[in-house]
């Protein structure tokens, strides 16, 4: 106290001075002025003395070997944290300059604590900006999805500084504006509803890892099928393969279910399950020379024989698991397999149940695509004949050789159309 005594002294002697030499009409209120322009000098002179400053810790950070400082501490936050210094000799200054104007004083006073209070939220904010996007930069940070987090604190920062703001407009304790805000809950809720539900998602979503960004994800009710941009209070972005944008609110992946393929991108092994439809009509039974020729082909290995019933249906799905078992992008520690599912009408379903290797997508699909065109193309070796339906030119071939009848207009027309 005996300091901020000394220094209001200081100024008010000042001020006599002033008034003594200034002897004009005016004299009280140039004086104003004259102290105002002096504050306002100061003020200046302390913010280029901070940038000065804050020059020298730039050029400190610069010269670290750690990375750290250099994501934290940026220009745009050196930036930010030398406007703070005028504020705070304004605020400190203007009490002393102007005693016995209060309504003056206390107008400045209250620009200089607003001023205050924006530059501190912004300074704040930028450094949050700054540790979020040093999170992004590291490997073993980029699993956890803190940019809803992030959101939320900058938005309970700004809403602080809100509530100051309104404590020194309607001079009352913000402690009495936040009892206030309690009594309406209710409509706060309401009101800030969607961005309530997308902080829980998103620590949900962070706390269980379930997503993060640059996962493969499929959600079938919002049309998405694609990888994950970007993870925010509100809303998550999955750039689909044909390169549309979908935007899902975070609580629907957790509140509804969702594909994650990142396990499977981890795991290095992706699944193959499809059927081929087999002619059941082509199926039959094998003698020893359908057996040795098939082994002279060197598409079956010797064991076989016909003393024992065997189809050429179960010689190919021997031959085909073993076949499989050899490839070298096949993975043989995890399920393989080749089974029979229930008939239809359509023929009999022959299913492969395997694991390749390859993980990406062009690759994986080119792969797959060469060992069933292998599977295709060896199944006639076998005997065995692949169900498709009849399509156009099958059925103009059976129409052509049907037998002309005389008493029938309709076949004779048949008969004698072109092929």
């Amino acid at each position: 106290m005996e300091y901020i005594s000394e220094t209001t002294r200081f100024f008010e002697a000042t001020r006599i001075w002033l008034s003594e030499v200034l002897s004009y009409p005016l004299d009280g209120k140039l004086i104003t002025g004259l102290l105002l322009l002096a504050c306002c000098i100061i003020c200046v002179a302390g913010y280029y003395l901070s940038i000065l400053v804050l020059r020298l810790v730039a050029v400190v950070v610069e010269k670290t070997e750690t990375d750290w400082d250099d994501d934290l501490i940026t220009k745009q936050l050196l930036r930010s944290i030398s406007l703070l210094p005028p504020a705070l000799i304004a605020e400190w200054l203007f009490p002393h300059c102007f005693v016995n104007q209060g309504a003056f004083s206390a107008s400045l006073h209250l620009i200089a604590s607003f001023y205050i209070i924006a530059v501190t939220i912004y300074a704040v904010n930028t450094f949050l900006d700054n540790l979020l996007h040093a999170f992004s930069k590291r490997n073993r940070f980029r699993p956890f999805a803190v940019k809803g987090i992030f959101q939320m604190v900058k938005l309970i920062i700004i809403g602080i500084g809100v509530i100051i703001g309104l404590s020194l407009i309607i001079g009352k304790s913000p402690v009495a504006i936040l009892t206030a805000l309690g009594a309406s809950a209710a409509i706060l809720m309401l009101v800030f509803k969607d961005t309530i539900m997308g902080l829980v998602a998103s620590v949900q979503l962070t706390a269980n890892k379930m997503l993060k960004k640059g996962d493969w994800i499929i959600v079938s009710k919002h049309n998405a099928n694609g990888e994950v941009i970007d993870i925010s209070l509100t809303t998550v972005k999955v750039r689909n393969w044909d390169n549309s944008v979908t935007t899902i609110p975070p609580y629907s992946l957790v509140s509804e279910s969702f594909q994650n393929y990142q396990a499977m991108r981890r795991s290095g092994a992706r699944r193959v399950c499809r059927s081929i439809l087999i002619d059941l009509k082509s199926v039959r039974l094998l003698d020893n020379a359908d057996l040795l020729k098939l082994e002279d082909s060197g598409l079956v290995e010797s064991g076989y024989s016909a003393d024992t019933p065997t189809s050429n249906l179960k010689v190919f799905r021997d031959a085909m698991e073993k076949w499989l078992r050899k490839h070298p992008k096949v993975k043989t520690d995890t399920y393989l397999m080749v089974r029979q599912l229930e008939s239809t009408p359509n023929g009999l379903p022959l299913e492969f149940y395997f694991f390749l290797k390859e993980v990406r997508w062009v690759e994986f699909e080119h792969l797959q695509s060469d060992i069933f065109d292998y599977l295709f193309a060896a199944a006639p070796a076998f005997g065995l004949h692949i169900f498709q339906s009849p399509s156009g030119s099958d059925i103009l071939a059976l129409t052509c050789n049907l037998p002309i009848n005389q008493n029938s207009s309709t076949s004779s027309s048949i008969s004698t159309r072109e092929p």
